[in-house]
């Protein structure tokens, strides 16, 4: 077993690593980017080493550095963990030159799956199922076009170097095939430097199901399947193990492929074989096809660990250092339920735009088992994914152990920047997902039930004002105290109230309509309801907790400046990011919801619109330019001409 080895990696994942080698008595090294000084994988390792400026290009993704890190410390091997430089058969390479270990698979097996087209055809020989397409080299349009028709629509365009749902376009009418290959192969292009694609049947009522592999170079086994079917944007939200519906004919016959898959390329370590699956007549034995493989741990592995009980990591650490597989395939069993909620800084309504901020208050529930990267007090930086934690539960069924990541989210307090927890915990309450009735298009056909303003949301407003006029604060909940005003208004970022003082332990707020407020038994009531909601104060205002999330920020009453209107006519930057391109020019009329300019941020691409018709009479930036939350970036001519 190794003495020390180099994460090379930040957040969650790199803190996730650091506490499995604690147990193994392993020391670590962590790096860090000029924005990670402060992090908490820095604090948690025994040794850390600067690597460069906040871009991930300056830092995480310099090879050359992180092994230059190693050696003078004295690692023996790196762990990767996953993004980054993980999947960089190059990387592997110059790890293996310097004389070091890479705790993961060979470069040849990362080659051999990076291309998915490559990728697909390895499987075919390999007696792996695959999804009809094209998966050839001739890239002209024409070409693509005819072998859409032949596979027939809908078809998938996909990125051949693609991942996280970039490079990737449905289409569903031959008319729009053009646009749809020009607009995925610039953003392949930008993303991976690689604008070639692939085509491939769309199925219709697809869930993703994939498989946990591992593998000592010569054998491999499996450790049972994840449902990862809950996404916006193909981007995973909440995962599950086992998967809804699934019979032991199907797991059967979807574990020896991926096991097949994995020892055709003579894999190492831990990866994950990715399915689609038809699930319009529940899971069938001849219903899957190989979608892609990720030669890295997963972001939601801990679902798998809770079923089964196994360390991945600290298996990862064994093979890499030569043990055989820890454990034949008879050997590993499935326990109860597992799932894995991703919270993010992301701003639903508007988008799921990635968010910054300070974390004035965060608070976790002990009930969950949660993966973190950051604490109280840190900030959301606008140079990596706003992933603030994984909120994992484990139970003896799937009801019990969906019911218990409710309470977990419902628990979860964070304050400082806006958060996806309210949409998760719609999530969890979903009737169809409840019932295991999952696909890959559940979320986009349920986004507006799912943004609904939940009951209660008037309930919190309320505890809200309360928070604000102090009266939360225990010394201060008896009343009023000399001199303070029975009947006042409370102002805050976003309304006002009035606020009524009627005596110890009562107030009346009046918002849409006068509520009526006690605090009785060591409980918040509002209009006679009794509340389990927790009023929070921080240095960034007011939240309440425990239903609706809502946070308040009281207004300064000298501060007479306030926001922008929004009538001027310009076009915003909402988070900063770097302006990828410009769509229109000074003179040029545009039609609302016509796309002005797209900004990259967080490993994400956004397209800002315009929000009414109009002329163009300023652009303010340029493609390149590096932008803050609020930069006017297009102004449109007023509309009175």
């Amino acid at each position: 077993m190794f003495d020390k080895i180099l994460i090379a990696n930040r957040g969650e994942i790199a803190c996730r690593v650091i506490d499995t080698c604690r147990r193994m008595g392993v020391a670590t090294v962590a790096v860090y980017s000029d924005a990670d000084r402060a992090a908490r994988h820095v604090e948690m390792a025994d040794e850390a080493v600067h690597l460069g400026g906040p871009a991930p290009a300056d830092s995480y993704l310099r090879g050359d550095r992180v092994i230059a890190a190693a050696r003078a410390t004295g690692a023996q091997a790196i762990h990767p963990g996953y993004g980054f430089l993980s999947e960089n058969p190059d990387f592997v390479d110059a790890v293996t030159a310097a004389g070091l270990v890479f705790i993961g698979p060979s470069a040849d097996a990362i080659r051999a799956m990076g291309l998915k087209d490559a990728a697909k055809a390895l499987m075919e020989q390999a007696g792996v199922p695959v999804v009809p397409g094209y998966h050839g080299t001739d890239q002209d349009p024409g070409h693509l076009a005819d072998q859409a028709a032949r596979i027939g629509y809908p078809v998938l365009i996909k990125a051949v170097a693609g991942g996280g749902g970039k490079g990737m376009r449905r289409v569903d009418d031959p008319a729009r095939f053009a646009e749809a290959l020009n607009s995925a192969r610039a953003e392949a292009q930008g993303a991976f430097g690689n604008p070639a694609v692939l085509i491939e049947k769309y199925i219709l009522q697809p869930r993703h199901i994939e498989m946990q592999v591992f593998g000592d170079g010569s054998r491999a086994v499996h450790l049972y399947e994840r449902d990862c079917s809950l996404q916006r944007r193909h981007q995973k939200v909440i995962e599950e193990a086992p998967a809804p519906g699934m019979t032991p004919e199907v797991r059967r016959a979807m574990g020896d492929a991926a096991v097949r898959a994995a020892e055709a390329i003579g894999y190492a370590g831990a990866g994950t074989i990715e399915f689609i699956v038809d699930g319009a007549d529940g899971l069938r034995p001849d219903g899957f096809w190989f979608m892609e493989m990720n030669t890295r741990l997963q972001v939601e592995h801990p679902v798998t660990e809770a079923i089964t009980g196994i360390d991945l990591v600290e298996w990862q650490l064994r093979v890499a250092s030569g043990e055989s597989l820890p454990a034949r395939q008879e050997e590993i069993t499935v326990t109860g339920h597992a799932f894995e909620a991703r919270l993010y800084a992301e701003d639903v309504p508007a988008g799921f735009l990635p968010a910054t901020g300070r974390l004035a208050h965060l608070r976790f529930p002990d009930a969950a088992r949660i993966e973190t990267g950051v604490r109280p007090g840190d900030v959301i930086s606008p140079w990596y994914d706003p992933m603030i934690a994984k909120v994992v539960t484990h139970g003896p069924t799937r009801a019990v152990a969906l019911q218990a990541l409710e309470r977990a989210l419902v628990d979860t307090e964070v304050a400082g920047s806006v958060t996806n927890i309210d949409f998760l915990i719609a999530l969890a309450r979903h009737p169809g997902f409840r019932r295991g009735d999952v696909d890959t298009g559940l979320i986009a056909r349920d986004m507006n039930a799912l943004l609904a303003q939940p009951d209660g949301d008037a309930r919190a407003m309320v505890l809200g004002v309360i928070g604000l006029a102090g009266l939360a604060d225990p010394g201060r909940r008896g009343g009023v105290t000399l001199w303070q005003p029975l009947r006042r208004t409370v102002t805050w970022d976003g309304g006002q109230a009035l606020l009524e003082v009627l005596g110890p332990g009562a107030a009346r707020v009046t918002l849409d309509r006068p509520h009526e407020v006690r605090w009785q038994g060591g409980r918040w009531w509002v209009d006679g309801d009794l509340c389990r909601d927790r009023i929070v104060a921080h240095d960034a205002g007011i939240s309440v907790f425990g239903g609706r999330v809502v946070h308040l920020t009281a207004l300064d009453p000298l501060d007479r400046q306030g926001a922008d209107g929004g009538g001027d006519g310009l076009t915003r930057s909402p988070m900063p990011g770097l302006v990828r391109a410009v769509d229109v020019a000074a003179g040029q009329a545009v039609r609302a919801g016509d796309r002005l300019a797209v900004l990259e941020a967080m490993k994400m691409e956004h397209a800002l619109t315009a929000l009414r018709d109009g002329v163009v009479a300023e652009v303010l930036v340029a493609a390149g330019d590096q932008v803050e939350a609020g930069a006017p970036l297009i102004r449109l001519e007023p509309e009175d001409g």
